[in-house]
């Protein structure tokens, strides 16, 4: 998207929320550029999840971490200090693209004959994230003066699931439920600890990152054999939905007071296989370091071939479901590198990131 969204073609090292303008660095658009394809590949092969095991476990490895993993990208290079410039890019660089996008996604409904209302409060589909950077970004000076803001927002995560009260309006219980991703993010940023881990300085044969690499492999390794064996079961408890950070505990089946431990577990996953990915990311250059300059697009586009091939009800006809889940696999790659493409990105910018700055005061 844009240097303030999942990360786009400005100057600015940020991923979705960031305003802090740097010279950018390989590594971490590489990494936003696997989060992004396995964002496009969690949504290709979501259709198969009733059909094929393997599908259904990999959604849910990728589900336990792409959007944690983009909440903390977005965390590490947003800014704490409050100012009319920051606020001023939330209005122009999330808020405006959400109400543009939101208007498409209406007449895309009515076309199909799902209804015409427009609703800002009700996200359609992806648009949920741009409301939660808006937020993530506009408390993130509250957050920085806290004495313990990790554990503060942890609480707060795990606290709002039991309160049926606080649903997908405005996207806000996914807001909470993903707010300790975005303030560890920016927490590693402010207390600098990549810089003191000298993490990519280090030469790639060097024992640490050896072993580091290791663990991150084997967590993986891990969670994958886990969605597998426990295929059944993740699928009779709607482990899916659970990962959503979106409804309450009682809507999700679990009314016992302990409910708050389950979201503990899948927050400490997800910071386990966000860490994970962050170790496994190549470091220099790569064919794919470029797509991570464009991400802004690839999230917010995505989603209309993929609404065209849902609404066609194709996926899983006329070949084995594994076939086609390979088939989506490449497609997913494929469809990445067309929209981060110069030509689709200029046809789409009007939409994208239209230039509202005009409806800004100028500083004083």
């Amino acid at each position: 998207m844009a240097d303030a969204t999942p990360s786009g073609s400005s100057a600015a090292q940020g991923s979705p929320g960031a305003t802090t303008i740097r010279a950018r660095t390989p590594y971490w658009d590489n990494s936003r550029a696997i989060a992004i394809v396995l964002v496009v590949v969690g949504h290709a092969i979501q259709p198969l999840n009733s059909m094929l095991e393997l599908s259904y476990a990999t959604y849910l490895v990728i589900y336990a971490f792409h959007m944690p993993a983009f909440a903390l990208l977005a965390g590490y290079f947003s800014r704490a200090e409050p100012g009319a410039k920051q606020l001023g890019r939330i209005v122009t660089d999330l808020l405006v693209p959400y109400l543009v996008l939101q208007t498409v996604w209406t007449l895309i409904r009515f076309a199909a004959g799902e209804g015409s209302t427009f609703d800002p409060a009700s996200p359609s589909w992806t648009l949920w994230f741009l409301l939660a950077l808006a937020v993530f970004r506009m408390v993130l000076p509250v957050i920085a003066r806290l004495r313990t803001p990790l554990l503060i927002t942890v609480a707060l995560s795990v606290g709002v699931g039991y309160f049926d009260s606080i649903d997908t309006t405005f996207s806000l219980s996914r807001t909470f439920g993903l707010l300790p991703f975005f303030t560890l993010g920016w927490w590693l940023a402010d207390r600098g600890v990549i810089d003191r881990l000298r993490w990519l300085e280090l030469d790639r044969f060097d024992p640490r990152v050896l072993v580091t690499r290791a663990v991150a492999a084997t967590a993986f390794g891990a969670a994958a054999v886990v969605a597998l064996v426990g295929n059944d079961f993740f699928g009779t408890i709607g482990a899916g939905r659970i990962l959503f950070y979106a409804d309450d505990y009682a809507a999700l089946g679990l009314t016992e007071w302990w409910a708050g431990i389950v979201r503990l577990l899948v927050i400490g996953i997800g910071v386990a296989l966000t860490l994970s990915l962050l170790a496994l990311v190549p470091r220099t250059a790569t064919p794919i370091t470029w797509i991570g300059t464009h991400t802004m697009y690839v999230y917010l586009l995505h989603t209309f071939p993929l609404y065209a091939l849902r609404q066609s009800d194709l996926t899983g006809v006329g070949a084995p479901a594994w076939l086609w889940f390979i088939g989506l696999l490449v497609g997913s790659v494929l469809l990445t590198l067309l929209l981060s493409s110069k030509p689709v990105r200029f046809v789409t910018r009007p939409i994208v990131e239209p230039r509202v700055g005009w409806l800004l005061a100028r500083e004083r």
